[in-house]
């Protein structure tokens, strides 16, 4: 019995038994070879793992501040009411952090669980990208921007799953609210292309859909990018926190698009902005199957 991984953008852990027969069979079979797949169960192991090492690091501060504030409060502010409502104030931005936070490492340990096994269902990106418009539109109103979409007349379906997809562009275009000039615009162009990069690189007969979503901000710099997904990193961690960022959601969108079999793509200009382009396997039209 041995164990193996088989290298890859997403690895699979396999188990395999071979036993000899003791006699040969008719056919010339000398021996009988068992493939388990223990991709799933290995995955829940590390997410364990870094569900614990990143919740307890990622909470320390917050809890610390809290148990400051009631201190405070239980002692020496307990009569000053100004100070009461500032604390308290203070004390439920903490107190959402650290439930964003945990929302958020929950959400990525859940997607990296099924992260081997791609879905099969289609989805209109269309209404996808209305939803999140809709959803995030009173965001983007309070910084005065408004968020633009450029939707060919049939926007193509794609093979994933909806709810998971949907938070790829709420992510994003939250992002581009958070990190974009006031008065500007998000923008969401959705060109049709023949292939992508990395897994969607052959050309395919349906081809491929592309979503990049582009802001007006002040952009980031080249040596950044090539960590933005990565758990945590923050290319400014005290304006990210300011803006109630976890430093969890690009990282949940590079997991999503590894589920699907999909890519990402960023590109920045310091001044100008940045452009997150997602690519997705397009399905063919309804009543032949998914792609």
């Amino acid at each position: 019995t041995v164990e193996f991984t088989l290298p890859g953008r997403i690895e699979r852990t396999l188990r395999a038994r071979i036993e000899p027969l003791s006699t040969r069979a008719a056919d010339g079979t000398a021996a009988v070879l068992a493939l388990h797949d223990l991709t799933a169960a290995k995955r829940s192991e590390q997410m364990r793992a870094d569900f614990i090492a990143n919740a307890s690091h990622e909470l320390r501060t917050p809890l610390s501040t809290l148990i400051g504030y009631i201190e405070t409060l239980s002692g020496t502010a307990s009569e000053d009411a100004e100070a009461r409502q500032r604390f308290l104030g203070i004390m439920h931005d903490q107190a959402s952090r650290m439930s964003g936070l945990v929302d958020d490492l929950l959400s990525l340990s859940r997607i990296e669980l099924h992260e081997h096994s791609p879905p099969g269902g289609r989805v209109d990106l269309a209404t996808v990208l209305k939803d999140v418009a809709d959803t995030l539109a009173l965001d983007a109103r309070a910084k005065g921007m408004t968020i633009a979409l450029d939707l060919p007349p049939a926007a193509p379906a794609v093979v994933g799953d909806g709810e998971e997809l949907i938070q790829v562009f709420q992510n994003l275009v939250d992002n581009a609210i958070k990190y974009g000039r006031p008065n500007s615009t998000v923008t969401a162009k959705v060109p049709r292309t023949e292939r992508g990069p990395g897994p969607l690189s052959k050309p395919s007969t349906e081809g491929v859909v592309v979503v990049a979503i582009s802001d007006q901000g002040a952009g980031i710099a080249r040596e950044h990018l090539p960590r933005l997904t990565e758990r945590f990193y923050r290319v400014d961690a005290a304006r990210s926190r300011e803006l109630g960022g976890t430093g969890l959601g690009l990282a949940i969108v590079k997991h999503i698009l590894n589920h699907h079999r999909g890519a990402l793509t960023i590109e920045s200009q310091a001044g100008k902005g940045s452009t997150f382009t997602v690519y997705l396997a397009a399905t063919p039209p309804a009543g032949r199957g998914a792609a």
